[in-house]
């Protein structure tokens, strides 16, 4: 499975994150495995911040990648106290470095912050021409946001946001705004770091399908065609059990049974963040 970019380029539809890798150095040799298991299974979209672990898990997706940057679609941050027009530059630079590789494929503004939006683009743009980005893309950004972004000039690829079954508030409005305009979600927490595994009509439905609740939270922010999910695992068992959500496919029971337990909004909410 994969999802089409405005660039025109795919990218997989099941990736994985490292938000609280590399804080723990016990943990350190499992997680390189999970990262290279993911990598043999295909969840060649990695995604990593500045942010996570003040740089440690840019250092250990480095790690895990070496050998195979070629094979990787790699994703970066930068903060927002970083993205002015210069700020930009060094923290991508200092990511770079961190990463042990040349470019990154996709970088994205974290989130908002005070500095205007067009510093922050120019510094995409020169990052670009230089070879040091391929794409851009913005991380929690609400709708006023993405309509303030694209009257800007260049070209968005993606937005990150929190989207699962219990934050469902992006349905309204913000997600529909996406597929019009080509543009693909990405859903980080698509678990909400394994709140939702306790949901017996998840644990039911998982049931119907020989399946795990976690494999039935995935199928289901998978079952939109411009929505990719890029869940944490820290052991090489827990991406597995990831990888074959890419194969499990909800009936219209299920997401009847799914609605019911977690209703879709019946109108705006504001974005929520983790």
């Amino acid at each position: 499975m994969t999802v089409a970019l405005p660039s025109g380029e795919t990218i997989p539809a099941l990736g994985m994150g490292t938000w609280m890798m590399a804080e723990k150095p016990s943990r350190r040799a499992d997680e390189i495995a999970a990262l290279r298991a993911g990598l043999d299974l295909g969840l060649t979209l990695v995604d990593t911040a500045e942010m996570y672990g003040n740089g440690e898990s840019e250092a250990l997706v480095g790690e895990a990648v070496r050998g195979r940057r070629d094979e990787v679609f790699l994703v970066s941050k930068v903060l927002p106290s970083n993205a002015s027009a210069k700020g930009t530059v060094r923290a991508c630079e200092d990511s770079l470095r961190r990463l042990g590789t040349d470019r990154l494929d996709l970088y994205l503004l974290h989130w908002r912050g005070s500095v205007p939006l067009a510093r922050t683009v120019e510094a995409f743009a020169g990052l670009v021409a230089a070879g040091k980005i391929r794409y851009w893309g913005v991380s929690n950004f609400d709708l006023a946001d993405m309509r303030e972004l694209t009257a800007l000039p260049g070209f968005c690829q993606t937005n990150q946001i929190l989207y699962n079954l219990s934050r469902r508030g992006p349905e309204h409005d913000l997600l529909p705004w996406h597929a019009s305009a080509g543009m693909p979600i990405m859903a980080y927490s698509p678990v909400e770091q394994g709140r939702l595994l306790s949901s017996p009509v998840l644990a039911e439905v998982a049931r119907r399908h020989d399946a795990t609740p976690a494999q039935v939270a995935l199928a289901w922010v998978l079952r939109l065609p411009h929505v990719n999910a890029i869940p944490k695992a820290g052991s090489a068992e827990h991406v597995r059990e990831n990888a074959a959500a890419l194969s499990l496919r909800l009936s219209s029971e299920d997401l009847a049974d799914l609605d019911r337990a977690f209703p879709p909004p019946d109108g705006p909410e504001p974005l929520a963040m983790l």
